[in-house]
């Protein structure tokens, strides 16, 4: 009979056990006005990522309204001096509120993008998906006040994202 207690004791233990946020369904904003979503973004933080590692600065990102879905334009500053820049396509997820988003810029792949945290005025964003490898704090302007970096630094970290690992983008010149 003891080992049965010991078992169920454990198994009790065991559940009672806080609910790490990275195991959580990745909840997004409830709704997003894509026209209002549309238009130029500058990269204020990120996750760093394979795709992004010729990138050291001035990285952006424009939306435009093609039909059904979103254009996206991705460009950054190389180390040479160089402008790398990516076309791709974005589509909404049904039933998502226009939050999640399907990213192409190789078809046949895709990849999400769930809006997690939007300023009510469209000026800065979080955005990442639910494996929570990938994520950017991205802004209307170059630079965002340091309070509102912490406030979405902190969304994050609630959300299971890992804040240590973000990465910091210099803004230095425009590429437009």
């Amino acid at each position: 009979m003891r080992p049965v207690l010991t078992c169920l004791l454990c198994c009790l233990i065991a559940l009672a056990q806080p609910v790490q946020a990275d195991r959580l369904p990745l909840p997004t904003v409830s709704s997003v006005d894509v026209a209002r979503y549309a238009g130029p973004w500058y990269e204020i933080a990120l996750l760093p990522n394979r795709f992004q590692r010729q990138c050291v600065s001035d990285t952006q990102a424009r939306y435009s309204l093609d039909g059904e879905r979103l254009e996206v334009i991705n460009r950054c500053r190389k180390a040479d001096g160089e402008i790398e820049r990516v076309k791709g396509h974005a589509k909404v997820v049904a039933d998502s509120g226009n939050a999640k988003l399907r990213v192409s810029f190789f078809w046949p792949f895709y990849g999400d993008y769930w809006i997690l945290d939007l300023d009510p005025d469209y000026r800065h964003v979080l955005v990442g998906e639910p494996g929570r490898q990938y994520a950017w704090i991205l802004a209307r302007e170059s630079q965002i006040a340091p309070e509102q970096l912490e406030r979405l630094l902190v969304r994050a970290a609630e959300l299971g994202f890992d804040r240590s690992r973000f990465r910091f983008t210099t803004q230095g010149r425009p590429l437009d």
